[in-house]
C-alpha cells in the first residue's frame, strides 16, 4: 500500500471515530450557512382583479345568431364520421366541412349558429368573425340589455375571418382598440363571449405568442395572437382585451383534437381586423397586396447549401409569370430576408407583410442570392383571391399552361392543369386530377374551395381542365352532379347542385 493512500485511510478513520468520542462536544469547525441572499425584485405585482374591467366593457359585447336555410346547408355535406381528423383541429364553423364535432352546427350545417361580437362605434357597427355569419340568411344581434336587432352584413372577408355588421341604433356603448403591435407575450388578456350559448362568459389567461402562423387554417395573411385563454364554440367573434379594456384581437380559432378547448387559442390582431373592417365599410371587400411568389421554409440543410449563416428567410420556390416579383427580377432560389427593413424569419412571415400592403405600393425586398444580399424594388399588385387558398396550393410549372377560364359550364368552375411533380406529391397517378382555381358559387356553397383537386365528374375521370369543362358541359341548371374530390390526402364524393339561373364565370 502506498503512502498517500494510507494517509487518506487514516484520516478517514479519525473522522469516523470523532462522532463516537466527542458526542458531547460541538463540531470544532461547523459549516456556516450561506449568507441570506437578497430576494430578487418581483416581476409580477400580483394577480389582477378583472371585476371593474368587465363591468365597464361588458355592455359592448354582443351575442350573434346566424340563421341559414336547410336547403343551402344540405348540399354535398359529409357526415361527422367522414370528416378527416386533420379537419377536426378547429372548432365549430371554422372546419372546412360543416358542423364541428361535439357542438352545435354552424351556418353551413343549417339551423342557427351562435357566436359573439362587439360594438366598435356608438352608431351600431359590430365586428365579428366571417365564419360566424358566412352563408347566413338572417343575422340577429342581441345586446347586453336583451334588445335584439336584425343586422345588415356590410361585408365579410374569409381570408382575415372578419365580418362587419350594422344595426339600427344610436348611443351604444363601444370598445376602444389597442395600439397596433402593442401586444406582447406574457401579458394578461381576457375574453368575453358566449361559449355554448352562455352569454357574457369571462375567461382570462396570458398571451402565449404573437405573429403566430396557423398551418391548418387558410388565413395565411393573419399573424395570429396565441393565448391560453379558454375559448370554445360560441366565443368566435368576441373580443380579446388587455387589462386597460382595449381590444387587442378577435377570438377566432382553437387548436383541438376533440373540438373543445385544449389550452391553445388564436385571435386575429386588432390592427389586421380594423384594416379589413375599414375596407369592408368603404368598398364592401378587402384588397391585399401580392408579390407573386411561392415560398417554403428554410431548413438548416437548405440554408447551408445556399451559403446562409442561418435559416432565417423565405426560400422562393416559384415565381409566377407576369407577377410583380418576376418584373422586379426575383428568381427561384432567392431567399427573401427582409421587406422594407422588416426581418423575414419564417416563410410564414412574408404573406401577412405583403398582404397588408395596398395594391400599387412599392416595397424594398432584400434577397440573399449567390452569397450576397441583393435589393429589389417591387410594386405589389392586388391579390388574386381565386389563388388565395393557402401557401400549399399546388401551382403548375411555367411550361404547363396557366389556368383556363371555364368553357361555359353551369357551375362556373375554373380548372387548372397539374404538373407531373404536383401529381407525384399529391399521390396521384399520371394524368389524374384537375386543380380547382375557382369553384364557382354553387360548388363553393357545397364546400369546395380553391386548391381542391377534382378526380372524377360522376364516374368519368378527369385529368385536364379541358376534360373537366367537357364533363361539366352536360350539367344543367337544377341538376346535381357528384364530384370526387381529393383534399389534403382525403378523398370523398361531394354533391353539387347547379342553381337555377346560374351563370358560368
Amino acid at each position: 500500500m502506498n503512502r498517500p493512500l494510507r494517509s487518506l485511510m487514516l484520516v478517514g478513520a479519525i473522522v469516523a471515530a470523532l462522532p463516537v468520542a466527542c458526542t458531547a462536544q460541538p463540531p470544532a469547525n461547523p459549516i456556516a450557512p450561506p449568507p441570506a441572499a437578497q430576494p430578487a425584485p418581483s416581476l409580477v405585482s400580483g394577480l389582477p382583479d378583472f371585476t371593474a374591467l368587465v363591468q365597464r366593457v361588458g355592455p359592448a359585447v354582443v351575442n350573434i345568431q346566424a340563421e341559414v336555410s336547410p336547403r343551402r346547408a344540405a348540399r354535398g355535406m359529409p357526415n361527422e364520421e367522414q370528416i378527416p381528423e386533420i379537419f377536426r383541429r378547429f372548432f365549430g364553423d371554422d372546419l372546412p366541412f360543416p358542423g364541428g364535432p361535439g357542438g352545435p352546427r354552424g351556418p353551413r350545417g343549417g339551423g342557427t349558429s351562435l357566436g359573439s361580437g362587439f360594438l366598435m362605434s356608438d352608431d351600431g357597427y359590430v365586428m365579428t368573425n366571417h365564419h360566424v355569419v358566412e352563408g347566413a340568411d338572417k343575422v340577429t344581434v342581441t345586446l347586453s340589455d336583451r334588445r335584439e336587432f336584425t343586422a345588415k352584413v356590410i361585408g365579410s372577408d374569409e381570408q382575415s375571418d372578419v365580418a362587419l355588421l350594422k344595426i339600427d341604433a344610436k348611443g351604444l356603448p363601444f370598445l376602444r382598440m389597442a395600439p397596433a403591435n402593442a401586444t406582447k407575450a406574457g401579458q394578461w388578456v381576457i375574453a368575453i363571449g358566449s361559449p355554448f350559448g352562455l352569454d357574457h362568459s369571462v375567461t382570462a389567461g396570458i398571451v402565449s405568442a404573437v405573429g403566430r402562423s396557423n398551418p391548418y387554417a387558410s388565413q395565411r395573411y393573419v399573424p395570429f395572437i396565441q393565448t391560453d385563454v379558454a375559448i370554445n364554440q360560441g366565443n368566435s367573434g368576441g373580443p380579446l382585451l388587455n387589462t386597460s379594456g382595449e381590444v387587442v384581437g378577435i377570438n377566432s380559432q382553437i387548436f383541438s383534437n376533440s373540438g373543445g378547448y385544449m389550452g391553445v387559442s388564436f385571435a386575429i390582431p386588432i390592427d389586421v381586423a380594423m384594416s379589413a373592417a375599414e375596407q369592408l365599410r368603404a368598398t364592401g371587400k378587402v384588397s391585399r397586396g401580392q408579390l407573386g411568389v411561392q415560398v417554403q421554409q428554410l431548413t438548416t440543410e437548405l440554408a447551408k447549401s445556399a451559403g446562409l449563416p442561418d435559416s432565417n428567410g423565405a426560400l422562393v420556390a416559384e415565381v409566377l409569370p407576369g407577377s410583380p416579383a418576376e418584373k422586379a427580377g426575383i428568381e427561384r432560389g432567392d431567399v427573401i430576408r427582409a421587406v422594407d427593413g422588416r426581418a423575414i424569419n419564417e416563410s410564414s412571415d412574408l404573406p401577412p407583410i405583403i398582404g397588408s400592403m395596398a395594391p400599387g405600393t412599392k416595397a424594398k425586398v432584400t434577397l440573399f442570392r449567390d452569397g450576397r444580399n441583393v435589393e429589389k424594388t417591387v410594386t405589389v399588385n392586388e391579390l388574386d383571391t381565386g389563388l388565395a387558398g393557402g401557401a400549399a396550393t399546388p401551382r403548375p410549372d411555367a411550361g404547363d399552361g396557366s389556368a383556363r377560364p371555364s368553357n361555359g359550364n353551369v357551375l362556373g368552375m375554373v380548372g387548372q392543369d397539374l404538373s407531373s411533380a404536383e401529381r407525384q406529391r399529391l399521390g396521384l397517378r399520371s394524368g389524374e386530377g384537375v386543380l380547382i382555381r375557382n369553384p364557382g358559387d354553387a360548388a363553393a356553397e357545397a364546400g369546395l374551395r380553391p386548391g381542391d383537386v377534382v378526380l372524377q365528374v360522376g364516374r368519368a375521370p378527369v385529368g385536364s381542365s379541358s376534360a373537366l369543362d367537357r364533363e361539366l358541359a352536360s350539367v344543367k341548371a337544377g341538376q346535381t352532379v357528384m364530384l370526387l374530390i381529393r383534399r389534403q390526402g382525403a378523398t370523398q364524393f361531394i354533391a353539387v347542385t347547379a342553381d337555377d339561373g346560374a351563370k358560368a364565370g
